[in-house]
């Protein structure tokens, strides 16, 4: 009951005294209400991976996006460090595909960022470049990139090592 009462004012005119706190609750259980209603009674939706694709090629990340589509997985794409730390501020990815050359912030920093963040820590990073050499396989070790892969890479390596990080997650 969300009318408390009635009270008569100087000028005669009728003010009906209502009752806050049950005008919020009443709005609340209407709320709840009726997103109950528009939830689907069914079973949750199994969860699609999400994975994050960070590289200054825009041909690379189409070409991606477009493989993990055909795996049923969901992709994220960031064209550069700076572009992924937006994108992770809204979407955490169960695995995150990185480039070493990228403008304004390169692969090695913006691994070290994830490493660094508790938020983020635990997701696995796997660097894709050209870079191949042994000391930039120690430098991302160094950083804890979970897996080192040289381009150009088959897709179907590159499934399985995204597959090998996703676990349960699939």
């Amino acid at each position: 009951q969300a009318l408390s009462g009635a009270t008569i004012l100087a000028d005669g005119s009728v003010a009906l005294v209502l009752e806050l706190s049950a005008l919020i609750r009443r709005g609340i259980a209407h709320r709840n209400a009726v997103r109950k209603q528009a939830a689907p009674s069914a079973a949750p939706a199994p969860s699609v991976p999400t994975v994050m694709i960070v590289d200054d090629s825009i041909t690379v990340r189409a070409v991606t996006k477009r493989l993990l589509k055909r795996h049923g997985m969901k992709a994220v794409a960031a064209k550069d460090g700076v572009d992924a730390l937006t994108v992770l501020e809204e979407t955490t990815p169960d695995v995150i595909l990185l480039d070493i050359e990228m403008p304004r912030m390169d692969g090695f920093e913006l691994a070290t960022h994830i490493r660094n963040s508790e938020i983020l820590k635990g997701i696995p990073i796997i660097m894709i470049t050209s870079r191949t050499g042994e000391k930039h396989r120690r430098r991302a070790r160094e950083i804890g990139v979970n897996s080192y892969m040289g381009k150009p890479y088959s897709e179907g390596d590159l499934m399985e090592n995204i597959k090998s990080f996703l676990g349960d997650a699939e």
